[in-house]
């Protein structure tokens, strides 16, 4: 009751956000910016809080959608002067590690899995199934790139190499988010950015990490004992509350659950 009183000076307080699943845009993503966006702003907006948390388990996904998020943390940050603090949980790989360095400090648990600073694209090539059914792929275009990686027809070497072209500068991109964040922590001469991971001790010793430390913990050490949190997410819609979005969700979870299995999980 006493800390409700206007002249009572009220503990810090610490606004979490949890940034959790794959990283994709459309109706089925569930971590995008315009997601998260209001969870987010009400982070840095409501309370006054000391520090803002975020919780990340995400095995990455869009490289736009990364960056979008990121900028905004960074953004709210400046605007705020408010520190913010990232705690990895099981993963931030690719996309989920673009999120963890919009964060001044990042901690995570000894068996956390963080990297994954590279491009990967796949797909399937059924030209061969085509064939054998006796199906014929009829395709007509205006702009001879238009049909660039359609798995029905063969694969075309000019194409490949103009996927790559995309893939080494969204790589760009990548590399220096991370070196411009984490500017004065990585080891000098030393090649991160191959996709290759790490768990939590060998990435504080490539620079990809801060410390071992935990939400609760950390904060308590950082803002004293008796600091409060508030969590903050993504709304769900009202279809997803009353589970009628029971087909769209399935898929979700089948793709999902295939991202976090590259990192063993």
């Amino acid at each position: 009751m006493i800390e409700h009183l206007p002249f009572v000076k009220k503990p810090p307080l610490v606004a979490v956000v949890r940034l959790s699943g794959v990283i994709a845009t459309g109706t089925r993503g569930q971590l995008n910016d315009a997601v998260m966006a209001p969870a987010i702003e009400r982070a840095f907006r409501k309370g006054k809080p000391a520090a803002v948390a975020l919780i990340i388990n995400s095995p990455g996904g869009s490289p736009v959608q990364s960056s979008l998020i990121a900028a905004r943390i960074r953004r709210l940050a400046a605007e705020k002067e408010i520190p913010v603090y990232a705690f990895v949980e099981d993963v931030a790989a690719s996309g989920g590690y673009w999120l963890a360095t919009a964060a001044d400090e990042i901690y995570a648990d000894e068996s956390s899995i963080l990297g994954s600073i590279g491009v990967i694209s796949a797909s399937f090539g059924l030209t061969g199934l085509m064939e054998k059914i006796g199906v014929e792929r009829r395709v007509h275009t205006a702009g001879k790139s238009k049909s660039m990686m359609d798995p029905f027809q063969p694969e075309k070497p000019a194409d490949v190499k103009r996927l790559k072209a995309l893939q080494e500068d969204i790589h760009t991109a990548f590399k220096t988010q991370v070196t411009t964040r984490r500017e004065g922590k990585l080891p000098k001469g030393e090649d991160l950015f191959t996709g290759d991971i790490w768990l939590g001790y060998a990435a504080i010793e490539k620079g990809l990490a801060d410390g071992i430390g935990h939400v609760v913990p950390t904060m308590k050490e950082k803002f004293g004992d008796k600091v409060r949190f508030r969590v903050y997410g993504a709304k769900r819609g009202l279809l997803s509350r009353f589970g009628m979005r029971l087909v769209s969700d399935t898929i979700s979870t089948i793709e999902e659950r295939a991202e976090y299995a590259r990192f063993g999980l």
